[in-house]
């Protein structure tokens, strides 16, 4: 493979990567007592230093489409808290299967807010999402919806994040840079709130130990390096082969948590899984002429 297209496709396997373990460190830091909230404050704020030194400067330049960037911060702040929620108290299959459920909101949102017209894989997308998320919620006939908390964040979180996906495509134009410290900012500001009403969180904080520190200080860089690894990825790699690289997180996934965790899926899951899986694959080509 030629070094130019090696390169995104590397920075694009090293988020997928990052993904598909992080919920283990996050589940390790609740078990010393700290909360998904508190722990993911934390981790950014982490991550806020380097980025901020990085692309402090543009950022105060920045002066147009400060309110859609806001928007983008606000999307992308509950995207991450509600994923480290939704992996510390839920199976992270089912959960990571739900987040990938964002390629049908993708639909949507490009409809409403840039006006895009789909093609028949568009709806191939939409039928196959919709097939996959019916085969693996619905129990006994009921509707086919989330069961507990960790699965309506894993929801809530895919549906952020292909809202924070469509506002990107809007303002590509801005430095990537940029848009990576509203990411950051986005995720402390929303994290901060519920460890506001948490109280604690100080108690817990001074309980930790050197080794927990050091999680919670190499999980905000490997954050950093996940955030700007998948931006130059995305940038230097056509959308269809971008999402089947980006796929590899649940490969990783299902390995990590079989190994971490002891969890197994059901044939049910598998099935409902892997049409999840194929409307990710077509995705990349729904607003692609033909």
């Amino acid at each position: 493979m030629p070094r130019q297209h090696l390169l995104p496709a590397l920075g694009l396997l090293t988020a997928a990567t990052v993904w598909g373990i992080v919920w283990y460190p996050y589940r390790l830091l609740q078990e010393a007592g700290l909360s998904g909230s508190l722990a993911s404050l934390v981790t950014y704020l982490v991550a806020l230093v380097p980025v901020l030194i990085l692309c402090g400067r543009d950022f105060l330049r920045q002066r147009d489409d400060r309110g859609w960037l806001m928007l983008v911060a606000l999307a992308t702040g509950w995207t991450n808290l509600a994923y480290v929620l939704a992996v510390i108290h839920g199976e992270i299959m089912r959960v990571l299967l739900l987040f990938y459920l964002a390629p049908l909101w993708t639909v949507f949102f490009s409809r409403l807010m840039l006006h895009e017209r789909i093609n028949h894989f568009g709806y191939l997308v939409m039928g196959l999402s919709l097939a996959g998320a019916y085969v693996m919620l619905a129990r006994d006939g009921g509707l086919p919806l989330p069961t507990n908390f960790a699965e309506w964040m894993g929801l809530s979180a895919g549906l952020a994040f292909a809202l924070a996906n469509v506002l990107s495509r809007k303002l590509r134009a801005v430095a990537t840079g940029v848009r990576s410290l509203w990411v950051f900012l986005g995720v402390v500001g929303i994290a901060a709130l519920p460890v506001g009403f948490e109280g604690g969180a100080l108690d817990a904080l001074a309980g930790l130990g050197p080794g927990h520190w050091l999680i919670l200080i190499l999980v905000g860089l490997m954050l950093v390096l996940a955030t700007f690894a998948v931006q130059y990825g995305l940038a230097h790699t056509p959308a269809n082969q971008a999402i089947v690289i980006l796929l590899s997180e649940l490969v990783i996934a299902a390995i990590a948590s079989h190994l971490l965790a002891h969890e197994v899926m059901a044939a049910r899951e598998w099935l409902g899984g892997a049409l999840i899986v194929a409307a990710s694959l077509f995705s990349g080509r729904i607003h692609q002429h033909g």
